[in-house]
């Protein structure tokens, strides 16, 4: 059982990146899938989110109008597009998979029982 995050790099203000999560060992579609991300010195926050059997997506305040999550079940895999991007958008951005249904869970570390490695996102101003 595996996720791998991609998709990372470094963009000007106001550009975008596609993060992708891949997962191998099992199906995507089936669990619920969390986008997460840490900045230096900061906790590990939840940005996004899709639930198992659910296609509405979540998204926190500060990413809502910019980020969009989408899942393609055929590569068994889920992405990020990030658009507008800010410098404070700079971190770690992690995917994680997990059981749970419940919304407040899952905008939680807790939540998740699979974690990728983690990505990272430079934005220059």
């Amino acid at each position: 059982v595996q996720l791998q995050a991609s998709g990372g790099g470094l963009v000007q203000a106001g550009g975008s990146l596609r993060l992708s999560c891949t997962a191998s060992g099992f199906t995507l579609a089936y669990t619920t899938v969390g986008w997460f991300r840490q900045a230096p010195g900061n906790e590990r926050e939840w940005i996004s989110g899709l639930k198992r059997g659910n296609s509405n997506p979540f998204y926190t305040d500060s990413v809502k109008g910019r980020f969009t999550i989408s899942r393609d079940t055929a590569k068994n895999t889920v992405y990020l597009q990030m658009n507008s991007l800010k410098p404070e958008d700079t971190a770690v951005y992690y995917c994680a998979s997990g059981s749970g249904t419940i919304t407040s869970t899952m905008r939680t570390v807790r939540g998740y029982d699979y974690w990728g490695q983690g990505t990272l996102v430079t934005v220059s101003s």
